[in-house]
């Protein structure tokens, strides 16, 4: 189905959504709202979408990244697959898996960009709509307003948004960004410090990802 067709659809005003975007992403403090050797428990999401139903697993883990929790969603989707308005299709499916915790992490890892977006990434999202708890985001990409000078990343109004993480020998790096109230080198030296090997990404993230691919198999999905 094209763009606008989809669109046309789902009712979607993509211009008043821009201007919403830019308009929390004023909203976003990135620095410190902890210190990183404070952080004692740590959220991480995975997301999967089959068909027009969203799973949405979160996890908790220590720092020894022992699993204190976990809890998922199940939904149909509201909002059709736009690149740079993710977060419209995901978050309410993970803000539902989110609240069913019983306990509230000190920080959350969330696959996609936090400020590394032309507006405003899923990770900045999910925080400001959840009382802006702490938020990274860690991408396999970038997009394309964005630029690398050795291990930055930089927008195109020069302004240094993220670090890049060789986390995988001979594998392509992941992009670190602050979703909300954490800094950009702190977010980098917390997701460098929760690599495991072999694993390429921080080790919550790969927790959640193997929590919501047991959850799609029990679920027969």
């Amino acid at each position: 189905m094209q763009e606008e067709e989809l669109l046309n659809k789902f009712k979607i005003d993509l211009e008043k959504l821009r201007k919403e975007q830019l308009a929390l992403a004023q909203k976003l403090k990135i620095k410190d709202s902890i210190q990183i050797e404070n952080i004692n428990l740590i959220g991480a999401f995975e997301n999967i979408i089959v068909k027009n139903q969203i799973i949405s697993g979160v996890i908790i883990c220590d720092k020894n990244f022992e699993i204190i929790e976990e809890q998922f969603y199940i939904g149909r989707l509201g909002f059709p697959y736009l690149a740079e308005f993710r977060s419209y299709r995901e978050v309410p499916a993970m803000l539902e898996s989110f609240k069913k915790l019983q306990n509230k992490p000190d920080i959350v890892l969330i696959p996609g960009n936090g400020i590394t977006h032309p507006r405003l990434g899923i990770a900045s999202h999910f925080s400001l709509a959840e009382e802006g708890i702490p938020t990274i985001g860690v991408s396999d990409s970038l997009f394309k307003d964005f630029m690398i000078k050795v291990e930055d990343i930089i927008s195109l109004e020069g302004k240094k948004v993220g670090k890049v993480l060789q986390s995988k020998e001979k594998s392509n790096p992941i992009f670190i960004s602050p979703g909300n109230n954490i800094s950009i080198d702190s977010a980098y030296e917390l997701c460098k410090n929760l690599i495991v090997p072999p694993h390429k990404h921080p080790e919550p993230l790969h927790l959640a990802h193997k929590y919501a691919k047991s959850v799609k198999k029990e679920l027969g999905i």
